[in-house]
């Protein structure tokens, strides 16, 4: 079918009696010539005459005369129409199908003219499309149907028109996107809820139409989603009512608001559909595309189970799915089930696993706890929690029941602790630790390691492990005694001792991961075994405690080197920190930590302290470069909390300050400070000092934060405190803030003596380095001088008169009695120094000199040599130079 349009705006309609068109409506697509046009490509008729014959009604034989007429325009046009002569076309078209109820012979020549209309999808056509629909004609509403599904698949025209070509696919499905045609057609299925041929063909448009995004946008603002979903168990012998319908839910929840679809199907009417449709291809569907049909309506009921309002409980939903999960590992009666079986098909093992996901999301509401009760379902689910035993395997492979044990594992750790008494009345705990036993031993058990919940469980039992104690930790983490009390009992703690132990030898580069979160399961659960009860903290014993100083002693290299320690720095260090408040409620803890010493000989309480700055930087806290408080009336406030508006909350729901409390370590590290003694910690420096003003305050600045918070929430919910609660808020709103005040001052007093000592250091190492210059300066004035008298004559001699002089002045002016007086002058002797009886001169070469001591009259002796040979050497004669004395 072929549509055109000419090259310009102003050419004329065929026959000439049509009116041009405007530019933008008529898209230049090809181009026509007159020339082409008398060669008979397209018969000119006079359609604004055929029109106006159309619209008159006075005549006896007009009819007659109209249909001859409207015959002869589809004789004409069976090529198809051009684009410029649409707009008559779709009028003429109407007006036929104004007159086929009073004149059924109009029939044949509308559906002509939709034939030839084939998917030249227009705005102008879209309105008509609604019209159409609306004519009680079987034939003409099929017609419209077809002409809009052939256009998805519309075939190009296999005889070649010159000057004209077909509209383009991506235009066509642009016009029907902008014209809201998939609106018209979901308005269309309410007009036909008894005639299910014209019903099946439009489904079948939408199915075609919800591939678009734009389209499934137009469906849900006219309740597609709704009205589809209440007639899916109307009465259809050919199945397709429910394939196509399911289809246009599925695109329309894949393609259009999620939530607002989801909204339209949480209704009684739908979830009562979708009920009686899944129990009947649950019961009676035995062909694979009934399986498929029946896994598809239960996953579109999972996504509607997510919305809390949905009434699946109301309309019996919930019990008859709870009843389909279980009936294969829980004997009933219920006359649904009674000889019912699944077999071995991927398909019924697909609907298994979807039955335990939405038994998961099902618990979520409180009010299905009870119909979990009464459908027995955690004693369906521990079935699962055993060795498999291959007699027993009937309907499932070994790797799809592993793969359905694992599944039913992990929705036991939903499930569950919201029912306790059944968990126990089962012998839950029996079970679980015999099959945690059994995944420890060494068995020739092949593990397939299939599928999300089997991820790095190939060929071992690690996967079973894993879930099993998430199962584990969920149970103790609800701090029911009598759960907890059972499982030290039954020797949990020794066990997962065990356990953790073997993990460390078993542990390779491919399973890191997941043995490291075993590791940290055990680690969490010992932990919340023996929090508070030191009978059980005696069980846990020095060989726990290796455990731990095993995992604390972890080569810190390792946790950030991809080798499966990932844990994440910051979290770990709240985890130590944790461990450390616990440690320092023995008072023999403190000289242990006291006593640490980490790199460059820094002490527990620098560590500490440091850490507290580097978070209040990550937090935003804000500080000035010393380190001070800024703002006394919120010296703990991050920059989230200022961020975040103050708001009112119920009692039991905790507010931003209190939550601040839990998501850093600021509190940690104040509890372990404390503990040590704020007044007695050693190796700190002012700055830490400084930093620890701040943190011996944290609880009262925290306890004025939340007081503060209390007042601000008054003041939104428009309250009036009585006169004493008021004045009470607002003194202890100026006591936290006098205190921020007062810390401020002292660190302030701090950083001035500080900068004070700095300055009394400076001004020593100053004076120290100009002591050292002037010993250097006496030291080179020195050596000039020493130089002055080895070099020059005149200067020695003066400096030998000098030391004459000194000697002379240094002796008696009258001599005692009796005394004996000793030469103090060595004879021959040229030096200007106090001399002992041998010098050693290391500046002067002996081979120049004929040795030290060749001039003097003191015998040799064997010496120790520095610079030349003390000897008696012959007079070193060179050629043309005289014989010279160089003093030493």
């Amino acid at each position: 079918m072929a549509a055109a349009a000419t090259a310009t705006a102003d050419a004329p309609g065929a026959g000439g009696g049509s009116k041009p068109c405007s530019p933008s409506h008529i898209p230049v697509i090809g181009v026509v010539t007159q020339d082409e046009e008398m060669q008979g490509a397209f018969k000119s008729m006079d359609l604004n005459h055929i029109i106006k014959l159309l619209e008159e009604t006075d005549k006896d034989d007009l009819g007659e005369k109209q249909l001859k007429l409207v015959k002869k325009l589809v004789q004409c046009y069976q090529n198809g129409f051009p684009l410029r002569d649409l707009a008559q076309i779709f009028k003429i078209l109407n007006l036929c199908a104004g007159k086929i109820k009073d004149q059924h012979q109009f029939l044949e020549p509308a559906l002509d003219i939709l034939k030839l209309c084939g998917a030249i999808i227009l705005y102008s056509f879209i309105l008509l499309t609604g019209e159409l629909m609306k004519i009680p004609s079987s034939e003409l509403r099929i017609q419209v149907c077809k002409c809009i599904v052939d256009f998805y698949h519309a075939e190009p025209l296999k005889k070649h028109i010159p000057g004209y070509q077909q509209a383009s696919p991506s235009y066509k499905i642009k016009m029907v996107e902008t014209g809201g045609l998939a609106q018209i057609m979901v308005q269309s299925v309410l007009m036909l809820e008894n005639q299910l041929v014209e019903k099946l063909w439009v489904l079948k448009v939408l199915q075609h139409l919800s591939t678009s995004e734009v389209n499934c946008t137009w469906m849900v603002k006219a309740q597609a989603a709704s009205s589809i979903c209440a007639h899916l168990n109307d009465p259809d012998p050919s199945g397709q009512l429910l394939f196509r319908s399911s289809e246009i839910l599925w695109n329309l929840l894949e393609k259009s608001s999620k939530e607002e679809v989801i909204q339209q199907l949480s209704n009684l009417e739908c979830l009562l559909a979708l009920k009686e449709v899944f129990k009947n291809l649950f019961m009676r569907g035995f062909s694979h595309y009934d399986r498929q049909l029946r896994n598809d309506i239960l996953v579109i009921t999972t996504i509607i189970a997510q919305n809390p309002g949905a009434p699946m409980i109301e309309c019996g939903f919930t019990r008859d799915l709870i009843l389909f999960a279980t009936f294969n590992e829980v004997k009933s009666q219920n006359p649904l089930v009674k000889g019912l079986k699944l077999s071995n098909s991927y398909e019924d093992f697909e609907l298994k696993k979807l039955l335990f996901n939405i038994i998961v999301i099902l618990s979520k509401d409180l009010p299905t706890v009870q119909l979990l009760i009464d459908g027995k379902v955690i004693l369906a689910l521990l079935s699962y929690v055993k060795k498999p035993e291959k007699l027993k395997i009937v309907e499932w492979s070994a790797a799809h029941y592993e793969e359905l044990q694992l599944h039913a594992i992990a929705t036991l750790s939903s499930v569950a602790p919201l029912l306790i008494e059944e968990y126990m009345s089962c012998q839950g705990n029996n079970r679980v630790l015999a099959f945690m036993e059994w995944c420890e031993i060494e068995d020739p058990f092949f593990s397939h390691g299939n599928s999300f919940h089997g991820t790095g469980g190939r060929g071992n039992k690690f996967a079973q492990m894993r879930y099993t104690l998430r199962l584990v930790r969920a149970m103790v983490y609800l701090e029911d005694e009598t759960v907890n009390k059972d499982l030290c009992e039954k020797g949990i703690i020794k066990q997962l001792i065990g356990i953790f132990k073997n993990m460390i030898s078993k542990s390779n580069e491919k399973e890191e991961a997941i043995v490291l979160e075993i590791q940290s399961d055990i680690l969490l659960i010992l932990s919340g075994l023996c929090e508070h009860h030191i009978e059980r903290k005696e069980i846990f014993g020095t060989e726990g405690v290796d455990l731990v100083l095993h995992v604390m002693r972890t080569d810190p290299k390792k946790i950030q080197s991809g080798l499966g320690y990932s844990l994440n720095q910051k979290k770990f260090r709240n985890l130590i920190l944790g461990i450390m408040v616990e440690f320092c409620d023995n008072p023999k803890t403190s000289a242990h930590v006291n006593a640490w010493r980490g790199k460059k000989d820094q002490t527990a309480a620098s560590l500490l302290i440091k850490l507290w700055r580097n978070e209040e930087k990550e937090l935003g806290v804000k500080r000035d470069k010393n380190g001070k408080i800024i703002d006394t009336k919120k010296p703990l406030f991050t920059s989230f909390q200022e961020e975040q508006k103050i708001m009112p909350l119920p009692a039991n729901c905790p507010s931003i300050a209190v939550m601040d409390v839990a998501e850093n370590i600021r509190a940690k590290i104040y509890a372990v400070l404390g503990k040590l003694d704020f007044e007695n910690l050693p190796g700190l420096s002012a700055q830490d000092f400084v930093t620890l003003c701040v943190i011996h305050r944290y609880l009262d600045f925290k306890t004025g934060e939340i007081w503060n918070e209390v007042y601000e929430e008054i003041k939104l919910e428009k309250l009036r405190p009585v006169s004493s609660d008021k004045k009470t808020l607002e003194s202890i709103t100026v006591a936290s803030e006098n205190i921020g005040k007062m810390v401020a001052s002292l660190q302030s007093e701090m950083i001035e003596s500080q900068a004070r000592q700095d300055v009394q250091n400076e001004q020593k190492v100053y004076a120290k380095i100009q002591a050292t210059h002037r010993q250097r300066e006496l030291d080179n004035k020195s050596w000039e001088n020493f130089l002055a008298r080895t070099s020059n004559a005149k200067t020695l001699k003066k400096a030998k008169r000098l030391q004459e002089k000194s000697i002379e002045s240094s002796k008696y002016t009258e001599p005692p009695k009796n005394a004996t007086f000793h030469p103090t002058v060595i004879k021959g002797l040229n030096t200007t120094v106090p001399s002992g009886r041998v010098v050693t001169v290391e500046s002067t070469p002996a081979r120049l000199l004929g040795g030290p001591l060749a001039d003097t009259d003191i015998p040799l002796k064997k010496l120790p040599i520095r610079g030349g040979a003390l000897q008696r050497v012959k007079a070193i004669k060179t050629v043309s130079e005289p014989k010279k004395s160089i003093p030493t």
